[in-house]
């Protein structure tokens, strides 16, 4: 038995006025935009959600609007937990609970690659205090050493609290390995792993490529169902909006400046800047890949926005 549910898992990106301050107003009526259409399944502070770069304060006040939002929404709050201290994500987690926050998705500290015993260190730290809270692993090359498998299946019979896992990855070996080697945990994958994670058994989406619900859901479904044919006819138009994507914003910008296109897509108040010193996407690039995108797949741009519309 899975220890947390399947389905389609989204980021909530945090924007930034010109001065920097949080735009709660755009944050709130985004948030509900998605939980009205997309999925109930949120998150906000993975590496599109700038947790990395937050300072307490900040990440206090996001968190805050968060759960608000999401409990208006009768969804559960999760909260992600970047830091390059221990102590620090520690300390997060404990005011988190304070507010009743008890679901986290938790990152590796990036500064240097964890060896085994701290591997193991780390997730006995993190998870054994607190038997009333549910912890996700984010898995992602950032952290500089990824968790594979069978330490996944390790970890899990250590820690009844750790449910679920997100991995990024389309390796077959990597994907088969989550399946088998750790059952219990449910294993949020990419578009693309999702392709080929679904025929080992059941997973769910990290959206990436949030601006096609409709898209998403069939994706899921198709994995649910076994539909091969249907699942690679999606991942060929994933193809071609990855390949738009990085002709119109070049690869090498952090995740977040290209998740906040796609946030644009449906509010065109969305401000695409980073907190410093990260550089988001421009406007113009914006422009270019919502002009290309509609050319190549009309139908991946959102109702009620048109090509026109983003192109003036």
């Amino acid at each position: 038995m899975k220890r947390f549910p399947a389905g389609i898992m989204a980021t909530c990106c945090v924007p930034w006025d010109a001065e920097g301050r949080f735009a709660e107003a755009i944050f709130r009526r985004g948030m509900r935009a998605t939980l009205e259409i997309g999925s109930k399944q949120l998150y906000v502070f993975g590496t599109a959600g700038e947790g990395y770069a937050v300072t307490d304060r900040q990440f206090d006040h996001i968190v805050a609007t968060f759960a608000d939002e999401m409990r208006q929404g009768q969804a559960e709050p999760m909260v992600g937990i970047v830091n390059l201290s221990l102590g620090t994500m520690i300390e997060r987690i404990e005011r988190c609970r304070d507010a009743g926050v008890t679901l986290f998705q938790i990152s590796l500290p990036s500064w240097g690659g964890l060896s085994e015993r701290e591997l193991f260190d780390f997730f006995d730290r993190v998870c054994r205090p607190y038997p009333d809270c549910r912890f996700l692993h984010y898995n992602l090359p950032r952290t500089k050493r990824m968790v594979t498998g069978q330490e996944y299946g390790r970890l899990a019979e250590l820690h009844p609290n750790l449910v679920a896992t997100k991995n990024c990855g389309d390796s077959l070996s990597h994907l088969q390995s989550l399946q088998v080697d750790a059952p219990q945990l449910q294993h949020f994958l990419s578009e693309m792993g999702y392709v080929y994670g679904s025929q080992f058994g059941e997973c769910g989406i990290l959206a990436s490529f949030v601006m096609n619900w409709p898209k998403l859901r069939a994706l899921w479904e198709a994995g649910r169902e076994r539909d091969q044919a249907t699942l690679l006819s999606i991942q060929r138009e994933i193809r071609v909006v990855i390949q738009t994507l990085f002709e119109t914003v070049p690869d090498g910008r952090i995740d977040g400046a290209y998740d906040k296109l796609f946030e644009k897509m449906y509010d065109a108040e969305f401000p695409l800047r980073l907190l410093p010193p990260y550089h988001g996407a421009s406007d113009e690039e914006y422009r270019a890949f919502v002009r290309l995108l509609g050319e190549r797949l009309p139908d991946w741009i959102p109702a009620p926005h048109s090509i026109a519309a983003h192109s003036t």
